[in-house]
């Protein structure tokens, strides 16, 4: 892509990030009525081009009408056809979606069921069926005859020819990503649809012109397929279904349009219509090319079919896209880390949750099962990671005395956290003792020469780290005196941004639970084990109190009429730096297309889908100068400041598809690398606000 499409001045414009606007189209039709479709398929087409769609797929043999039988075999009916598909070449001259239509053409004395792509008055290309039905109320092959073995030839149609055959991937040569494949209803069907070949020779985005008709729990199957083989094929796929209007002489029809991108439902009509429709969502080839470069097995399987590419052509056409903001139609999850899906929900929650009891059980097994040994602060990540050892001691029917629980108060611990930790500790029944760090801190401090142990006001980082190193410290000599060990707590937003002590510090421990699970996961974890009662009403109430608990270290003293130190005033919001840290680990995006996703996202609490029973008075919305900010400290801690920290992490589960940052895992990264390429990179394409 050109630098100039790629400054501030284009920022808000999908086409610069790798979007792909897609549509399906159920238009009116009429049975055999071949004007009534053609005037039906282009006023579809100027309500997408009004939309700014980039590819519009219709239904198969939109043209005709699909349920004809015998009446595909009429000359004049087909004589019609081909004059509709003139008009409908000329009249896309001022259109900017490249059309998917379905019509009946004849070839060499054979009558095939195509898909015509047609771009700005031109036909660029004709893709026949591959499998033809035959079998219960299908009766394809009484009239057509199938195109698997079409290759390299022509077609004439609707008074111009144009390549033909199953050979054919369509890639407009003036945006990045935009290359799309055609195949027709049963071809999805088949044990190896064509369009599994034609991923692997680079198609991003697989359609599917269909005129299935509807039978009770069809368009389940409908969706388990577009959904496994985008997933499969590491793609987009579009389906559109043939709708009302089709004859209902034996059948019926619902007009499903569905577009679904690795494996994502991105968009879903409604069914059974009454009035044409639209299903919009804008596709991100940049992601499904990106996912294929980490996919190993994917170029693996595009050698093990001998180089697919080399048996299909590539029609290059120019698609002129608007470079101008026009808006996102997609969804995004502001919180990618956390479970959505309202029919999951529970599942996916439980698990989370017990990947990490799981985890600890097996290591408490390995150790010996002595006891676990974890401080206890009354913050986020150590309630979780004592609730989650918690449950590991009752599956493994041991007494959760076996959880050595300690309070270490230093110089800013505040008495509602320090409450908390105890009420949470004797709700679970854990051991529970507390150790006052205050006084070998000072003796520290004092051997150090640090000026605090003169009695000066200064608060700096080696004061901050006397404390936290000396909480591990005792934590973990606690587990040598108790034949113990240590249970971890830091979570995966602190690694990410390097908010930890290193070495004898909260960055260290024999097994770190939380190693996989951010910030905004933890949060909702904790919600999910109040909502579902995982613990008695006691445990229940302490869990709310924390929640409510600004999240703060607790290192630096505060006076009567200053506030407590919050982590997220100095760093910035956790629910920002989980969304940029999981586009970034997940897919590599560069900082201007994450900025633009965050933007998409965050702009407006009042639009987009929340987290399912997300407080209301936790929503929170930010504009791109907030965004812009933090994603800046965000890259510089990510990528230049605290990846040392990562590459000596202690051993712990992944728990999200999201990824991890062990060294061992998903994340593996130099501790020295500068950067600069991801802050140029940010303040050159993003704008100020």
């Amino acid at each position: 892509m050109s630098r100039e499409r790629t400054g501030p001045d284009h920022f808000h414009a999908m086409h610069r990030h790798g979007f792909v606007r897609v549509a399906t189209s159920t238009p009116r039709v009429l049975t055999a009525d071949v004007g009534f479709n053609r005037d039906a398929i282009l006023a579809e087409a100027r309500r997408a081009d009004a939309a700014n769609v980039d590819l519009l797929i219709y239904p198969e043999l939109c043209v005709s009408s699909y349920a004809l039988d015998d009446l595909h075999l009429q000359t004049a009916l087909l004589d019609t056809v081909e004059d509709a598909i003139a008009e409908i070449i000329s009249a896309s001259a001022e259109l900017s979606p490249v059309l998917l239509i379905g019509a009946p053409l004849r070839h060499r004395g054979r009558l095939y069921n195509c898909g015509l792509a047609i771009s700005r008055g031109r036909l660029l290309g004709v893709a026949p069926k591959s499998f033809l039905p035959n079998y219960r109320e299908y009766y394809e092959k009484r009239w057509f005859a199938h195109g698997r073995n079409i290759r390299n030839e022509t077609i004439r149609a609707g008074g111009v020819e144009a390549p033909f055959g199953s050979d054919l991937i369509f890639e407009a040569e003036d945006l990045a990503g935009f290359f799309f494949h055609i195949e027709i209803c049963e071809d999805f069907w088949a044990a190896v649809p064509p369009s599994s070949a034609a991923a692997l020779a680079g198609a991003t985005i697989l359609t599917n012109l269909s005129a299935s008709n509807i039978t009770i729990g069809k368009s389940d199957e409908r969706h388990m397929l577009c959904k496994s083989q985008s997933a499969r094929a590491v793609a987009a796929y579009a389906y559109s279904a043939a709708g009302p209007g089709e004859s209902t002489t034996d059948l019926a029809w619902d007009g499903q349009g569905m577009i679904y991108e690795l494996g994502d439902l991105m968009a879903e009509s409604e069914r059974f219509p009454t009035e044409p429709q639209l299903c919009i969502a804008d596709i991100d080839t940049a992601r499904i090319l990106g996912e294929r470069m980490r996919h190993q097995t994917f170029n693996d399987s595009a050698n093990d079919q001998h180089r697919p590419e080399r048996e299909f052509r590539r029609i290059a056409f120019t698609h002129r896209p608007c470079y101008r903001d026009i808006g996102l139609i997609r969804p995004i999850r502001r919180f990618p880390f956390v479970p959505n899906r309202q029919s999951h929900l529970d599942q996916d929650c439980y698990e989370a949750f017990n990947i990490q009891v799981e985890g600890l059980c097996r290591r408490f097994q390995a150790t010996g099962g002595g006891s676990m040994v974890i401080g206890v602060s009354g913050g986020l990540d150590s309630t979780h990671a004592l609730i989650v050892a918690a449950k590991a001691c009752d599956r493994l029917e041991v007494p959760r005395k076996k959880i050595l629980g300690f309070t270490l108060p230093g110089f800013a611990t505040s008495t509602r956290t320090r409450s908390n930790a105890w009420k949470l500790m004797d709700a679970l029944g854990v051991t529970a003792e507390e150790i006052d760090i205050r006084p070998a801190a000072e003796q520290m401090l004092k051997d150090m020469g640090h000026p605090f142990s003169q009695g000066e006001p200064v608060y700096d980082i080696a004061f901050e780290n006397v404390q936290a190193g000396l909480r591990t410290d005792y934590l973990f000599r606690l587990a040598n005196q108790r034949g113990g060990f240590v249970i971890g707590t830091g979570d995966l937003s602190e690694l990410a941004l390097g908010w930890c002590t290193y070495g004898v510090g909260d960055q260290m421990s024999h097994y770190n639970v939380n190693a996989g699970v951010p910030k905004t996961l933890i949060q909702y974890l904790i919600r999910w084990t109040e909502r579902t009662s995982q613990f008695d009403e006691a445990a229940n109430a302490v869990l709310d109190a924390i929640l409510d608990t600004e999240i703060s270290p607790e290192l630096v003293p505060t006076g009567e009429e200053e506030e407590l130190q919050s982590t997220q005033d100095k760093i910035g919001p956790y629910e920002l730096h989980d969304f940029f840290l999981y586009h970034t680990i997940r897919y590599g995006q560069p900082p201007s297309k994450v900025a633009f996703l965050a933007f998409h996202a965050w702009r407006d609490v009042t639009q987009g889908l929340w987290p399912i029973g997300f407080p209301d008075d936790a929503r929170n919305q930010y504009d791109l100068a907030a965004i812009r900010k933090w994603l800046e400290s965000f890259l510089w801690r990510f990528f230049e400041f605290s990846q040392f920290k990562r590459s000596a992490l202690p051993n712990g589960p992944k728990i999200s598809s999201g990824g991890a940052l062990s060294p061992r895992g998903d994340w593996r990264a130099p501790s020295d690398a500068k950067a600069t390429v991801w802050l140029e990179e940010l303040r050159r394409s993003v704008p100020d606000a």
